[in-house]
């Protein structure tokens, strides 16, 4: 063999040697997910039972990769199609397809944060918690309606509800119904300290009657510094015997939430949630208040009032009175400013 031929076989083998090098340095760490979406992270979701092409199938349907022939050739190299693992990976703008296939493969999830508030009804709260989770929310809902479950938390299935203080917590998506359960069971347990416990003792309350009451508290006013004097109004005709004539227990009772004017036929609803029909607290909190508007309640304003009415100004507060007379002046004054503003109901 010729020297020059020598010299062209090195040289024809080095470019292919470098050429393959090349596009094996870009298969594996060129970004090829999420090149066209800015700074978006995509959350890939692998419920239990899937396999290599339903994820492949989930990824080309959301247009994450870029090249897919690249990633289903490094997939295989690295026997991912053998060790697909459910849960919820989330994929940041430009990941290459190694990093992106270590991770899967490994099934290193990422932790979902949940946020929940204002939510008014059990049902609500099935649906919306149950639905951020593998498990759905006819698991979640299977759980909260057993009388026996709930025992186990110290609720019945009315009261159940009282377990979820809204705040924003961390799981895992494919948390089972019962550890996400005994999580919030932590975390009530956390926030009911000693001193917690023995304010609601002082008050003559049980943990729940205090949430019970918090709920009122939290849909009668969202001004925080007002909380406590509103807290002090219902606990003073508590401890007299005096029915609350809450409005918003009314509204729940009646489950239009859209209602800004209750009329007499409406406050005349036959219901164990209706405060101007029955004495004392009703069975279950009409929301689910926030852990601040429930030290509101246990740190409650010691005062004389007995009544309150929404400012005639609309400015967001009450106005407070300690005898009814004075209460039927302010609530008068309400009722003109609603009928000038033409809210009938």
């Amino acid at each position: 063999m010729s020297r020059n031929v020598k010299i062209g076989l090195f040289l024809t083998v080095s470019i292919l040697l470098t050429t393959f090098t090349f596009y094996f340095w870009q298969i594996f760490r060129t970004p090829n997910l999420q090149t066209n979406d800015g700074d978006k992270t995509f959350a890939l979701l692998i419920p239990s039972g899937s396999t290599f092409e339903s994820v492949m199938d989930t990824l080309k349907t959301h247009k994450v990769l870029d090249d897919e022939v690249s990633f289903r050739f490094l997939a295989k190299l690295m026997k991912y199609p053998d060790h697909v693992k459910v849960g919820r990976y989330e994929i940041k703008p430009r990941t290459g397809n190694r990093d992106a296939l270590v991770k899967l493969r490994n099934g290193s999830q990422d932790a979902l944060p949940i946020t929940f508030n204002n939510i008014r009804l059990k049902s609500d709260l099935i649906e919306r918690l149950g639905s951020k989770f593998e498990f759905g929310p006819d698991a979640l809902g299977k759980r909260l309606n057993d009388p026996a479950v709930c025992e186990k938390y110290g609720f019945d299935t009315t009261t159940i509800v009282c377990l979820f203080l809204p705040n924003t917590y961390e799981f895992f998506w494919t948390i089972k119904p019962d550890a996400f359960l005994e999580r919030m069971g932590s975390e009530y347990k956390k926030f009911w300290t000693p001193e917690r416990q023995a304010k609601a003792k002082a008050l003559g309350l049980t943990q729940t009657q205090v949430q019970v009451l918090a709920s009122i508290v939290k849909a009668e006013t969202n001004k925080t510094d007002e909380q406590p004097r509103v807290a002090g109004v219902y606990l003073n005709r508590l401890k007299r015997g005096i029915k609350l004539e809450a409005d918003p227990t009314v509204i729940y009772a009646l489950r239009d939430f859209g209602i800004r004017r209750l009329l007499n036929k409406q406050l005349a609803v036959d219901s164990p949630y209706n405060t101007y029909r029955y004495t004392g607290l009703p069975p279950g909190p009409i929301n689910l208040p926030a852990p601040a508007t429930i030290d509101a309640v246990l740190n409650a304003e010691k005062h004389d009032y007995l009544f309150f009415v929404v400012d005639a100004r609309f400015n967001g507060y009450h106005t407070f009175s300690k005898t009814l007379s004075e209460h039927l002046a302010n609530a008068r004054l309400y009722q003109q400013a609603l009928t000038k503003m033409k809210i009938m109901k």
